[in-house]
């Protein structure tokens, strides 16, 4: 996979640990573009170290159980996120940085390392089928995504811009809406370890459907 100016192919081109951006509501996936604003002072030094470095940052999700405490200042995290690198930066002028993380694949924390940072970093293990050639795309139902997506639409008055979608390949099509839609931490944390493109499209399908039986504009919990 190319992301930015950078190849990543094997094990090799990712590093052994990555530093961590906890952010409660947020999917990003591999191919996707999260765009972020920046402002916390930790985290405003973890942008430096990674720009600095290798330019690579972990969005992770809190934990969704009472698993880990009560710790605010470090939560337990869910166990899958994803990596990003930054491929567009801006200092806004006012102490904020304006910046977008690429996806470049999944991963499971391993362990968390101490390295005298305002920011966390944790030993990784990448889910390297992200990475592959392999292509499922061919797996993907299209036609009941998109009749799913125009229901869900139309029944809240939204509009889209269909050509753009019907030019969209079924995994862009597929990580474009799960990390666009309003659903609530357990849905996305549900998209984002789907073990596959197909798997991710029917879990995008049915909670879509929860949704539709429920009536327009209620975007509560629907995984318990």
């Amino acid at each position: 996979m190319i992301v930015g100016n950078a190849r990543y192919v094997k094990r090799e081109d990712l590093p052994e640990t990555v530093r961590v951006f906890p952010l409660t509501g947020a999917l990003l996936l591999p191919g996707g573009q999260l765009p972020l604003n920046i402002f916390e002072p930790r985290y405003l030094a973890m942008f430096d170290a990674a720009l600095a470095g290798d330019r690579l940052i972990g969005i992770v999700q809190p934990a969704l159980s009472d698993q880990g405490g009560n710790d605010v200042a470090r939560p337990a995290l869910s166990s899958v996120g994803c990596i990003g690198r930054v491929t567009s930066f801006a200092e806004t002028g006012d102490g904020r940085y304006i910046t977008s993380l690429s996806g470049v694949c999944r991963c499971r924390l391993l362990e968390e390392i101490g390295e005298g940072y305002p920011f966390r970093s944790f030993r990784i293990a990448p889910l390297m089928a992200d990475l592959s050639a392999e292509d499922d795309e061919a797996a993907v139902d299209r036609a009941e995504l998109l009749r799913v997506f125009r229901a869900y639409l139309d029944a809240n008055k939204l509009e889209a811009d269909w050509e753009s979608v019907e030019r969209a390949g079924n995994r862009t099509l597929v990580n474009s809406l799960s990390m666009m839609s309003p659903f609530g931490p357990a849905e996305k944390q549900a998209l984002l370890e789907a073990p596959d493109l197909r798997t991710r499209a029917e879990t995008l399908i049915a909670i879509t459907e929860i949704l539709l039986a429920r009536g327009p504009g209620d975007t509560d919990t629907v995984l318990q």
